[in-house]
């Protein structure tokens, strides 16, 4: 299978030297890029700032800003069976972004900021040949979230995991997810390194599409 994996941050300028992102280091995403190739299926990952080594044999393409991951991954469509969205995508960016350094004044600093462009939500809705893989990481309500982004954003199945918590999630090379789906129960996979929960993933992803196309044929 062709899979397209995004990953890591995006980061929203300011000014030319500072700028709005998040706590992601890629690696969640980097994991599953390596457990696919692993499995012997073409990987294009699309890759924000991190400081990782991309796995031996997949395809980079490095991004900085989430209207750049959002052009990228609607120009990989054509070319994917899967699209895994691990990228921790920032949800504002600044409204305007200045030429030059702003200077540092006394007093409160007002940012305006706008919404970023809903990527998975953008992808047609129509009978689409490649299926898709949501994230959502949350600190609170996570079915409840999860479920809810799952039918809004129309994906596939959406991996879930509580970013609340020190010892997994971002920064952490450990994790805990739940799996929840359209057709089917939810599926928990427990706390352990990143890679070992990558290539569980891989194995749902890999079930759930060899049914839709046994149901195609």
């Amino acid at each position: 299978m062709r899979i397209v994996v995004t990953a890591g941050p995006t980061r929203e300028p300011i000014d030319p030297v500072r700028f709005i992102s998040n706590r992601s280091s890629g690696k969640m995403g980097y994991a599953l890029a390596q457990a696919a190739l692993e499995s012997g299926h073409e990987v294009t990952l699309i890759s924000g700032p991190t400081a990782l080594t991309p796995p031996d044999g997949a395809k980079l393409v490095a991004i900085t800003t989430s209207d750049e991951l959002y052009d990228v991954v609607h120009q990989s469509l054509c070319e994917c069976d899967v699209l895994v969205m691990c990228a921790a995508v920032s949800d504002y960016k600044p409204s305007k972004v200045a030429s030059e350094k702003v200077d540092k004044h006394a007093g409160e600093f007002a940012l305006r900021l706008i919404p970023t462009r809903d990527i998975l939500a953008s992808l047609p809705r129509a009978e689409r040949p490649y299926f898709v893989v949501g994230f959502a990481a949350q600190t609170h309500d996570l079915e409840a979230n999860a479920r809810r982004k799952l039918v809004a954003k129309n994906c596939d199945m959406i991996v879930a995991n509580d970013v609340s918590r020190g010892d997994r999630g971002m920064e952490s090379d450990d994790n805990e997810v739940t799996i929840f789906f359209r057709d089917d129960e939810p599926r928990t996979i427990l706390c352990a390194p990143k890679i070992t929960i990558a290539r569980e993933i891989l194995k749902i992803i890999f079930e759930k599409t060899q049914k839709s196309l046994t149901k195609i044929l």
